[in-house]
């Protein structure tokens, strides 16, 4: 892609009115365009960003058996009221005369399975989507961390009884650790004990430590887990390794999961026939994760002075190319060549300081520059998002440079 093509360029001024970092940045960089408060548009950067995180996401819960479908966004407010929940969400359901904007799928999930679950034979179900969500957000200030329309990938988990939803849970906790780990934020995102709700005395979140997060968690850092602020009172130790070491720290929610048991297939009357031809309860589990709000993250927690820095795996280029030199037409069809993924800087009406700056607010992880100075040394100059060093590499070496650059950062 040529930077002179790309739709949305990025802006010198910061937004007035954007208070967080990941708002400021994405903003000012061309990823997304505020609409309204708590609703965005995401531009061709940010699209590319926010994909990459689905497909991660996709990938993971496909291999923990998840089925993906698509639901639709309205459902009726009868069902609402069946699960009482029509009065509990009240607050922040947006309501169209006989229905709601869904907030959460559990009231079209769950009839929806049980139209084609009769018996133990068709237990467990796991079924998925990603999709858009909506709620009434009072406090819609922070970007893409709390929104009124945001984007959700919501996994929903039928079972005959508690041993086999437990061992679907426990390969979820898997589950969610390899996406985190795949997206660069493993080592700081923790398994967070928090308030179970109305459903059971504890829940389960995901907290990345952050500085600028909303969330006060305690982390236990012989066992990687933590607890949630609002439990603190009555679970002062590690629950896991009952450690009484715990470290105080600022974090932002990325993921939540619950055992919901029988609250909302009760409420259909949903149940199932087993081997004996008894009728039994059906137990159900739901899985959250906010690929749009895991984007906010990692801005929050990948940015310096100048701008993003993207992880490799999701960052919406592989390389950012800077062409100072008419050598730079030849390097960028020479790297397309290899597939590899790259945003050309192809403008001939602004400075090379203007270019640079560019490129860090975007934040591509490999920036390569073709200048007469580099030319003159031998090749093209090469250099990591993060790093302040720079090396020249020869034009005919440059794309196995690339591979191996990239895997020593």
């Amino acid at each position: 892609m040529r930077y002179s093509q790309l739709f949305g360029k990025t802006s010198k001024s910061i937004p007035s009115d954007a208070e967080s970092i990941n708002a400021k940045l994405l903003t000012q960089a061309g990823f997304i365009n505020k609409e309204m408060s708590g609703i965005y548009s995401f531009l061709p950067l940010g699209y590319r960003v926010l994909s990459k995180i689905q497909q991660i996401v996709r990938e993971e819960i496909n291999l923990l058996g998840g089925q993906e479908i698509l639901m639709p966004v309205l459902s009726s407010i009868e069902n609402w009221k069946k699960t009482g929940r029509d009065k509990d969400w009240v607050d922040v359901l947006y309501r169209l005369d006989n229905m709601a904007l869904n907030p959460t799928h559990e009231e079209v999930v769950t009839p929806l399975v049980q139209k084609y679950t009769f018996s133990y034979r068709d237990l467990p179900v796991a079924v998925y989507q990603i999709q858009e969500k909506f709620r009434n957000e009072p406090r819609a200030k922070s970007g893409l961390l709390r929104g009124r329309e945001f984007n959700m990938k919501d996994l929903y988990s039928f079972h005959k009884d508690e041993k086999d939803l437990n061992e679907f849970y426990q390969d979820a906790i898997k589950a969610y650790q390899s996406i985190f780990n795949r997206l660069g934020l493993g080592k700081i995102t923790y398994l967070t004990y928090a308030s179970g709700g109305s459903f059971s005395k504890f829940s389960h979140e995901f907290q990345t430590e952050c500085v600028t997060g909303e969330d006060t968690i305690f982390v236990c850092d012989r066992c990687h887990t933590a607890i949630n602020r609002e439990i603190i009172q009555e679970q002062v130790m590690c629950p896991d390794c009952n450690s009484d070491k715990l470290r105080e720290t600022k974090a932002i929610e990325v993921g939540n999961i619950f055992k919901l048991g029988t609250k909302f297939t009760d409420a259909f009357g949903f149940s199932y026939v087993d081997e004996k031809g008894a009728v039994k309860p059906i137990i159900m589990s739901c899985f959250g994760l906010g690929p749009s709000r895991v984007m906010g993250t990692l801005v929050e927690v990948f940015h310096d002075e100048d701008g993003i820095i993207w992880p490799q795996s999701i960052a919406p280029f592989q390389i950012h190319l800077v062409g100072l030199a008419p050598e730079a037409f030849g390097v960028y069809e020479q790297l397309k060549k290899h597939k590899l993924d790259v945003l050309f800087d192809d403008r001939d009406d602004v400075s090379a300081g203007v270019k640079f700056a560019t490129a860090d607010l975007i934040g591509i992880p490999i920036r390569i520059v073709v200048s007469k100075r580099s030319i003159d040394a031998g090749g093209v100059e090469i250099k990591n998002r993060n790093s302040k060093e720079t090396s020249i590499i020869p034009i005919n070496e440059l794309d196995s440079a690339i591979l191996n650059y990239g895997k020593a950062r």
